[in-house]
Order: C-alpha cells, then sequence, then structure tokens
C-alpha cells in the first residue's frame, strides 16, 4: 500500500446510529463514500463503523484524518 496517493478522511453521520468514512484524493474534491474507492476499500470488521478497517490501513500510508 506505500504507493498509494496519499489523500484526506472524514467521518460523517449516516442515519442515527453508525459513522462512516468518507475519501478525497486533494483538498479541493468532494468527498466521497470510501466504497467508492475499491483501491482502497478494506472489508468491514463486524462491530466497528464502516470503512473503519480502511480507515487504519490508509492511516498507516500516511493519509490525514480531516475532523
Amino acid at each position: 500500500m506505500n504507493n498509494l496517493q496519499r489523500g484526506q478522511m472524514t467521518w460523517k453521520s449516516e442515519g442515527t446510529i453508525h459513522r462512516v468514512l468518507y475519501l478525497r484524493g486533494n483538498p479541493h474534491e468532494p468527498w466521497r463514500h470510501y466504497e467508492e474507492f475499491p483501491q482502497y476499500a478494506k472489508p468491514d470488521l463486524a462491530g466497528n463503523n464502516p470503512g473503519y478497517a480502511t480507515f487504519l490501513a490508509l492511516l498507516r500510508t500516511g493519509w490525514k484524518l480531516i475532523n
């Protein structure tokens, strides 16, 4: 995963229970659901918010979390 573009990540609420990971490659791009990036998306882990496994993988490669 070291050759991946480094972008930005954020968590957005979907419904009342879960927060879901959203990604963008550059600051000027709109946020997109992490599943729209099949090259980055990892299988979700039971009991975690959707995108958590992807978040951990991208965080290790230098992606930034934007609150």
